[in-house]
């Protein structure tokens, strides 16, 4: 069945793996970036980006229209958030992170709620918990808890740890990741990508919320690649 995505931080690291997933799948009919300024799709032809300024109070208003305006197409219509500071994280304040990842973020998955949207797919960081002393898994944390109180149909939270193949992961980080098994360990940043795709295309998938780390990801991204 063919669906749309909706997707903000399609133009960082995972949201690019993310974007160059949807390009391969066949049933992937449009995909709409939200974006703070214009950016290189890069060839998509089933991609199209709308240039928002997430700071503004209309912000979720304009989200909710793009997301009716999908809708009314007649496909299924999944909102997806890559957004991710990452390493650049260490030079934020608490009060930037909050406001992009929390503000931002919240701001863009309440509008496609409230457009209609009734599957969300949200990047998030493993060990996230709003009781963390540590800043960024606070705030990540925090990020989760405010996409879960929107109330979506399905909620699937996305967990990875070290992800290779990242511009902001060192190689040698990378590396010494692949010796730490389970969730904290290093997961390639295409994997995420499929995995995110692999989310889109569950039909079957429960109502509820999920959370995706990194071997659940790593099933979903060879599920995908090993279809017929």
């Amino acid at each position: 069945m063919a669906f749309r995505v909706l997707i903000i931080g399609g133009t960082g690291q995972v949201g690019d793996a993310v974007m160059h997933a949807l390009a391969a799948e066949p049933s992937c009919a449009e995909i709409v970036m939200v974006n703070r300024r214009a950016a290189s799709l890069k060839g998509n032809s089933r991609a199209r980006q709308m240039v928002l300024d997430t700071a503004s109070p209309q912000f979720p208003a304009d989200v909710t229209r793009l997301a009716q305006g999908m809708i009314a197409k007649g496909d299924p219509v999944y909102g997806a958030s890559c957004v991710g500071v990452g390493k650049g994280s260490t030079k934020w304040s608490e009060e930037e992170l909050t406001a992009l990842e929390i503000g931002v973020v919240g701001g863009f998955a309440r509008g496609c709620h409230a457009g209609g949207i009734r599957r969300f797919s949200l990047l998030s960081a493993v060990g996230s918990t709003a009781k963390s002393r540590i800043r960024y898994v606070r705030v990540m944390g925090l990020k989760e808890e405010t996409v879960q109180k929107i109330g979506f149909q399905r909620l699937a939270i996305f967990r990875p740890g070290i992800i290779a193949g990242n511009v902001h992961t060192p190689g040698y980080v990378a590396w010494l990741g692949r010796l730490v098994p389970g969730r904290f360990g290093t997961i390639e940043q295409d994997d995420i990508g499929r995995a995110f795709v692999a989310e889109f295309i569950d039909g079957a998938a429960p109502n509820g919320i999920v959370h995706l780390e990194n071997d659940a990801m790593r099933q979903s991204s060879h599920a995908l690649t090993s279809r017929d």
